[in-house]
């Protein structure tokens, strides 16, 4: 959350500025997805924290479901960002475009772009190791803040070398860009809050891990849904009728434990 609150601040103020000074549609609609950034990240510090509460008598199931939500949130951010840039690259482009110089945009696409490809690489690893889909998204829109600003990169050069509405079709670009990154962030963290289950390669795996416990005879049935970012598993097995039920509840034990393995699995 340090990370990507104070880079975000950063950025956008950067941006804004420069936008402001050079003109440029490309540039103001990177500073518009930064500051996007800004607000989804204050919105994780909510979220988060609600998320890790523990549980109690109002969410028996524990407040999970509040990181989805959060990601749905930082969703809505990123969409509204990509509305921002193609509506001022639309303005910028009926109006004839225009000439970017080279020195001060440049110089804060290439830095924004160097800033953002590390913040991906650091909030990755953390959001793989904690199995986070907030983290996930924000790691994703990271991802496409450098491939962004590369692209506000080249709609620069190309304003001066090729022709002036280089700079706002840059910026069309990267309001698709925006889109694309939300739309596949929202379809995700939908998933979670509307209590997808598992794939079927995931539940064939879950199954086959069951049925190797020893005094298991089959599993006769499975269900699997995700209570926020991990599954909780329901399932039956079958055992030997004659075993004793202290017997029957070792060979529960070593099932749960079995599953309970699996890093994408609560309980």
């Amino acid at each position: 959350l340090v990370i990507t609150l104070g880079g975000n601040l950063l950025l956008a103020a950067t941006k804004g500025i420069v936008a402001a000074i050079s003109g440029s549609a490309a540039i103001y609609s990177d500073a518009a997805n930064s500051i996007s950034d800004v607000v989804y990240s204050l919105l994780m510090v909510l979220g988060l924290y609600v998320a890790m509460q523990p549980p109690d008598l109002s969410h028996p199931q524990g407040h999970a479901r509040f990181e989805p939500l959060v990601g749905m949130l930082v969703t809505l951010s990123m969409a509204f960002a990509g509305f921002e840039a193609a509506r001022n690259s639309y303005l910028r482009y009926t109006a004839g475009g225009g000439v970017i110089a080279l020195d001060l945009p440049t110089l804060v696409l290439l830095l924004s772009a160097a800033l953002k490809a590390g913040m991906y690489v650091s909030i990755s690893r953390i959001a793989k190791k904690l199995l986070s889909p907030t983290l996930k998204t924000t790691a994703r829109d990271n991802l496409s803040d450098v491939l962004t600003s590369l692209a506000a990169f080249l709609g620069v050069i190309g304003s001066n070398f090729i022709h002036p509405l280089a700079d706002p079709v840059a910026g069309f670009i990267v309001a698709i860009w925006i889109f694309r990154q939300a739309f596949m962030a929202g379809r995700e963290n939908l998933g979670f809050l509307t209590g997808r289950g598992a794939t079927t390669e995931e539940v064939q795996e879950f199954v086959s891990a069951a049925e190797k416990v020893p005094g298991v005879l089959r599993v006769h049935h499975i269900m699997t849904d995700y209570v926020g970012p991990r599954l909780m598993i329901d399932l039956h097995i079958n055992v030997d009728g004659n075993k004793t039920l202290i017997e029957v509840h070792e060979i529960s034990d070593q099932v749960i434990q079995r599953l309970e393995d699996f890093p994408g699995v609560d309980r």
